[in-house]
């Protein structure tokens, strides 16, 4: 059986872009990495236009939660193999220590929360980062990690966190496959 990547994506509030990509690795990745999602600061909901992009492509949203990071470090909690940090604030803090030592980089967003206008225009903000994290995941889940050493997957990781995010490039153009069944 091949292996399964564990990855955690870390946001202050985990109510969207990190719960986001949660969602868009999980889909994505196709079966080859199981996503998880925390804040170091959590605000106790998931974002309604965060779950209304996830719903968009069918990922189920009955169990997404606001939760905090210390989850993750906890005795029991699932080994990480990839740990990315998608807020610049959450980026800049003292992360706990993650068992198993896992890779790290950081893929900065904009926040869509702090979006300013109609319920429209909000929900316009948070389709374009949406558009933009699948981007990023879409080049992550491609990367052949098999093949790869340590050094060169943090590598990868890392320039695909540098990448451009505007304007969105041709390849990330396209639509996410809706989820068949989960």
């Amino acid at each position: 059986m091949d292996k399964v990547y564990n990855v955690l994506v870390l946001c202050t509030g985990n109510s969207a872009r990190s719960i986001m990509a949660e969602g868009l690795i999980n889909v994505l990745g196709k079966g080859r990495f199981k996503a998880y999602s925390a804040g170091s600061h959590p605000g106790g909901t998931v974002n309604p236009f965060a779950i209304e992009q996830l719903k968009s492509i069918g990922y189920p949203t009955d169990t997404l939660r606001s939760k905090s990071w210390d989850e993750f470090s906890a005795p029991g909690a699932p080994v990480m193999d990839f740990v990315f940090t998608v807020c610049d604030k959450a980026a800049g803090e003292t992360c706990p220590y993650w068992p198993g030592h896992p890779l790290t980089a950081h893929w900065g967003f904009e926040d869509p929360a702090a979006a300013q206008g109609s319920d429209e225009e909000k929900r316009q903000v948070f389709q374009t980062i949406f558009r933009q994290i699948m981007c990023r995941v879409r080049a992550f889940v491609s990367l052949p990690l098999d093949k790869l050493d340590e050094a060169a997957i943090k590598k990868e990781i890392t320039a695909i966190g540098k990448t451009p995010v505007m304007p969105l490039p041709e390849q990330c153009e396209q639509e996410p496959l809706a989820v068949a069944s989960r």
